[in-house]
């Protein structure tokens, strides 16, 4: 493991797993967030970070060779489940730079981490697996 990721987090089952402020501090220090929430769940939140990479795990088995080798991933969605699968995918194909953050931008924003948002970009939904695009949003913005 790269010295980045040494004496940080906690491994589970194989996989590091870093707070959203351990996730955060190791920004600055040159690590880059892969986003993998699909698109229309990252348009409402971004991790406001010096370098972030949006790469839904939709297109992570056909693509993931496109990823950046040179660089500390950490690998975020909205909780930690779905980052946590594209990690074991990635380990599985031989990357060894990447980390999942616990907890996702749930925890991050709970834990008061800079984020962008769009408000014309607000999801509905009763429960965080049942969001979607609100409706008539946008086209409430465009008669104002």
């Amino acid at each position: 493991m790269d010295s980045l990721f040494e004496n940080i987090g906690f491994m589970s089952c194989g996989i590091l797993n870093l707070s959203p402020k351990e996730s955060f501090e190791l920004c600055g220090k040159g690590a880059v967030i892969v986003d993998v929430r699909e698109d229309y769940l990252n348009n409402f939140k971004k991790f406001d970070v010096p370098e972030i990479l949006f790469f839904p795990l939709s297109k992570l088995e056909h693509e993931y060779s496109k990823l950046p080798a040179d660089k500390n991933l950490i690998f975020a969605d909205t909780v930690g489940l779905r980052s946590k699968e594209a990690v074991v995918f990635l380990k599985n194909k031989g990357f060894e730079r990447i980390a999942n953050m616990a907890g996702g931008i749930v925890d991050w924003e709970r834990d008061g981490l800079p984020l962008k948002t769009n408000i014309e970009e607000r999801l509905s939904g009763s429960c965080m697996c049942q969001l979607k695009p609100r409706e008539g949003i946008k086209e409430k913005r465009k008669k104002e």
